[in-house]
C-alpha cells in the first residue's frame, strides 16, 4: 500500500496529498496536506496519532446535519481552527434521497456522482469553505486537514483543485484522486457496505453498484473539471473569481507548501 496512505484503527482513507512535482521545478512538501473521511469513530490511538500531526487547520466540509449525526472527535490538546459551514442546512442531503428512492444500479449510481461532481464547485458552503481553506494555505505554517464523510468527493474536489493551484500535472492530480479507491478497499468492502445499504433503504444493491457509488471514478471529476470550465473558463478562473484566490494569495501559497 502506498506510503500516502496513513494507518488508524477507525479513520478512514487518511493521507498525505503532498510530495507531487509542480511544473515550475519543484516539489510540494509532505507533512503539511492531509486528507481523510470524519473522526467520529477515532480511537484514542487515533487522537493521539491525530494530535502528533499539530494540525493547525481542520476543514470539515460535512453539511450540518452530517456533523450532527456523527460529531469530530478531538485530542484533549488540540490548538487548531475548524472551519465548518452552516450554510445548505435544508432538507435532506441528496446522497441520502438517492439511496432512498433510486434504483440503486451502477448505472444510477455513475449517473447521480456525474450530476453530483458538475454542481459540487458551486454550492454556497462549498464556495464558502473552499475560499476559506485557500486563505488558510496562505497564512499558517502548520499542517491542515480536510475531510468530509467518505473523504473521496468534496474532499477530492477540494485536493484537486489545491494541486492545480499548485502546479501539479493532471495525471498526478487524478492519480491522487483516484487513491481512494485503494486507501478504503472498496472491493473487500462492498459486501458489508451493502448490508448496511440495505439496513437503511430496504432494498438490495449489487456488488457492482456499491462499488460505482461508493468509489470515485476520473469521469466524475473529469464532469466536476468540465462545470467550471464552462461557467469561468478555466480552473483559475474559478479559483480567483468564485473563491478569491488572487496572485499575491496564490504566491504566499506556493512559498509555503512547495519546495
Amino acid at each position: 500500500m502506498t506510503s500516502r496512505i496513513h494507518s488508524f484503527d477507525a479513520l478512514d482513507n487518511f493521507r498525505d496529498y503532498g510530495g507531487y512535482d509542480t511544473a515550475a521545478g519543484r516539489a510540494l512538501k509532505t507533512g503539511r496536506l492531509f486528507r481523510s473521511a470524519h473522526q467520529a469513530s477515532a480511537s484514542e490511538a487515533d487522537l493521539d496519532r491525530l494530535a502528533a500531526l499539530d494540525l493547525g487547520v481542520v476543514v470539515d466540509l460535512r453539511r450540518p446535519v452530517e456533523r450532527r449525526r456523527q460529531p469530530s472527535k478531538r485530542a484533549a490538546n488540540f490548538t487548531g481552527q475548524v472551519f465548518e459551514s452552516d450554510l445548505d442546512e435544508a432538507g435532506e442531503a441528496p446522497h441520502i434521497t438517492f439511496l432512498k428512492t433510486a434504483d440503486l444500479t451502477p448505472d444510477s449510481g455513475r449517473l447521480f456522482m456525474t450530476a453530483t461532481y458538475r454542481a459540487l464547485a458551486f454550492a454556497p458552503a462549498h464556495i464558502d469553505l473552499f475560499g476559506r481553506y485557500f486563505s488558510a494555505l496562505g497564512e499558517t505554517d502548520r499542517p491542515v486537514l480536510i475531510h468530509c464523510a467518505a473523504g473521496k468527493d468534496r474532499t477530492g474536489m477540494l485536493a484537486a483543485l489545491t494541486h492545480h493551484l499548485l502546479g501539479v500535472g493532471h495525471d498526478d492530480l487524478m492519480e491522487d484522486y483516484l487513491l481512494t479507491n485503494t486507501a478504503v478497499d472498496l472491493v473487500g468492502r462492498a459486501p458489508a457496505i451493502a448490508e448496511q445499504l440495505k439496513g437503511f433503504t430496504g432494498r438490495e444493491a449489487s456488488h457492482d453498484a456499491v462499488v460505482a457509488f461508493m468509489g470515485v471514478e476520473p469521469a466524475y471529476l473529469d464532469a466536476a473539471i468540465a462545470a467550471i470550465n464552462e461557467r469561468y473558463g478555466s480552473i483559475d478562473g474559478y479559483l480567483e473569481q468564485a473563491l478569491g484566490v488572487d496572485a499575491a494569495l496564490r504566491a504566499r501559497i506556493t512559498e509555503r507548501l512547495a519546495a
